[in-house]
């Protein structure tokens, strides 16, 4: 399928991710942001900015990822990355800090995207706001 192939999938993602209210992330094979839709925007605490790749050594930490003791993640202990390096499915709950100063407990769900069985085209990351234990 090559690189036409890889478009033809991240364009159809993104276009379904355009479409939901759930927070939908997308990166390519590299773990470059290419696209997150107004649900994450909501959680991030900023829009999305075209044309604006962003590495995953950008994103990774730009939101301040921490485990439940506040211990700072890094990248290979996020789903997203995890699925990354993987190419299997992960699953964690974290939280965030937007980029609107707003520290936000959230549940994520990355999964892998393959054009073909053996042809890994990027990963999808949903996630949403958990709600506080009383």
């Amino acid at each position: 399928m090559g690189t036409s192939g890889h478009n033809l999938v991240l364009i159809m993602a993104r276009d379904f991710a355009s479409r939901l209210a759930t927070a939908v992330f997308l990166v390519d094979p590299q773990g470059t942001l290419i696209y997150y839709n107004e649900g994450a925007e909501r959680i991030l605490g900023r829009a999305f900015e075209e044309g604006h790749p962003m590495p995953a050594e950008e994103w990774s930490t730009a939101f301040e990822p921490v485990d439940a003791d506040g211990t700072p993640l890094p990248l290979d202990e996020l789903p997203l990355g995890a699925t990354l390096r993987t190419r299997e499915p992960a699953h964690r709950d974290l939280t965030i800090v937007g980029a609107d100063g707003v520290a936000r407990p959230i549940e994520v769900t990355a999964i892998p995207l393959f054009a073909h069985a053996d042809e890994f085209v990027g990963a999808v990351a949903i996630f949403w706001e958990r709600a506080e234990a009383a």
